[in-house]
């Protein structure tokens, strides 16, 4: 029997718009974006912004407050939004970088100009940029933050464009209503039980459960460019069990950022650090506070970047490559990695050689003076 091949638009021709509508608004980002390619009805109907907008708030609880969503809408609307947040941030470019090289900064900055004057360019201000922060245990909530502008940016007389960038968001203090910055987590959040600290340093349960299942979203936007971009990684990229106390357990976020023309280095890491701490196990029953969420950057050598090089980073980031991929992002982050191990081992070979070398003056220095002596 000849089989009989049917078009979309035949399918769906005979549903009302509204009933498309509805299938459509039951779906999540990726998989409502595959369907808009389906055929030309659900094309259209794809377009719709009150689609788009149950998508974010589904993957970013903070897009549901009434400023976030204003400032969504004055940057390009939902559908933008998610195709600038949702893929991750890719750099393949990690250039190679010798201990030895002379790095001067990319233009020549006198004194006056690099500390006074340059915080007053009209086109980079830390009154621009948000900071839209969702942190999630197992698909649920547990965090929601959103900060504009850059915390004490304007204070200490330019203090804060000089020395090292950070943004700790449990202790700063935006007068949103976000229930706080006392956030736990507990076994009805779905945390294994554990019999004591000891048994956890052995069996690694809880850990487990941590790296598999939190996961942080940090969405940085720039209203005068209208850009956004999400600079963490989604799924941790590293962390530390027990670190620095027994009951402390650190998670490491972030991506790698383009900086050519900013930093000597041409890339920059952003680290976004997430620590719990063990408050309570009794009974078998652990309960876990968030003790830390912040930001800041570094070079390839490890040396944090200022608050001035960190918006401009920040600034190349919004408009930088993306992928759906989250290998590509691994990826981006080992090439970084290795270039950093690169450095550091050529570092070590280099000061295990001058040490060498000032062992071997000062015996000879001795030895000088000993046959002077005789």
């Amino acid at each position: 029997m000849p089989m009989s091949i049917v078009s979309g638009e035949s399918i769906v021709a005979p549903l009302s718009s509204d009933l498309l509508y509805d299938i459509l608004q039951r779906l999540d980002g990726a998989t409502l974006a595959r369907a808009a390619c389906a055929c030309a009805d659900f094309s259209s109907i794809s377009k719709e912004e009150a689609l788009w907008e149950n998508v974010c708030r589904s993957l970013w609880p903070s897009t549901n407050r009434e400023d976030v969503r204003s400032l969504i809408s004055s940057i390009g609307g939902f559908r933008k939004f998610y195709a600038d947040c949702f893929p991750l941030i890719v750099n393949k470019d990690v250039p190679p970088v010798r201990a030895n090289a002379d790095l001067p900064y990319p233009e020549d900055w006198i004194d006056d100009y690099y500390y006074e004057d340059f915080h007053e360019s009209e086109d980079l201000s830390p009154s621009d940029f948000v900071s839209i922060v969702d942190v999630k245990y197992r698909d649920k909530p547990v965090y929601s933050k959103v900060i504009w502008g850059i915390p004490n940016s304007g204070s200490f007389n330019g203090w804060f464009y000089n020395c090292p960038f950070r943004i700790d968001l449990l202790t700063h203090s935006s007068g949103d209503v976000s229930g706080g910055d006392q956030v736990f987590l507990s076994i009805s959040d779905g945390l294994p039980s554990i019999e004591s600290i000891e048994r956890e340093r052995k069996d690694g349960r809880l850990w487990r459960e941590l790296q598999d299942g939190v996961r942080l979203s940090w969405i940085i936007v720039n209203k005068r460019l209208r850009q956004a971009a999400n600079v963490a990684s989604w799924s941790p990229l590293s962390g530390q069990r027990h670190w620095p106390t027994d009951r402390d357990f650190l998670l490491r976020f972030g991506s790698i950022l383009p900086a050519k023309s900013i930093l000597p280095c041409q890339v920059a890491e952003c680290i976004l650090v997430l620590k719990f701490r063990v408050n309570d196990v009794g009974n078998g029953v652990p309960t876990l506070k968030l003790r830390e969420l912040s930001m800041q950057l570094e070079d390839v050598r490890g040396a944090h970047v200022n608050g001035w090089n960190s918006l401009l980073v920040l600034k190349e980031a919004l408009s930088c490559q993306r992928s759906k991929n989250h290998s590509e992002v691994l990826a981006s982050c080992h090439l970084y990695l290795k270039a950093q191990t690169e450095l550091r081992e050529e570092m070590m070979r280099n000061e295990t050689w001058f040490d060498r070398l000032c062992i071997f003056t000062s015996i000879a220095a001795f030895a000088t003076i000993c046959y002077s002596v005789l």
